[in-house]
């Protein structure tokens, strides 16, 4: 499965564990989060005000 910015963060979690480092350093807690199984990493970004195509970039994954 390709993880892409309408993936959920869960899904991207369960792909790429190594993520949560990637997450935690834009200030997104989402690995405990209960929402992170029902919310695509786009809406996490805009939830947190991040640059969507930062964190793309970083995650290593495509828009």
């Amino acid at each position: 499965m390709e993880i892409t910015a309408d993936s959920t963060i869960y899904e991207l979690l369960k792909a790429k564990p190594e993520s949560a480092e990637v997450l935690f350093k834009f200030g997104m807690g989402c690995v405990g989060c209960a929402i992170a199984r029902g919310e695509t990493i786009k809406e996490a970004a805009m939830a947190h005000g991040i640059p969507l195509d930062e964190l793309v970039s970083a995650l290593g994954i495509s828009a």
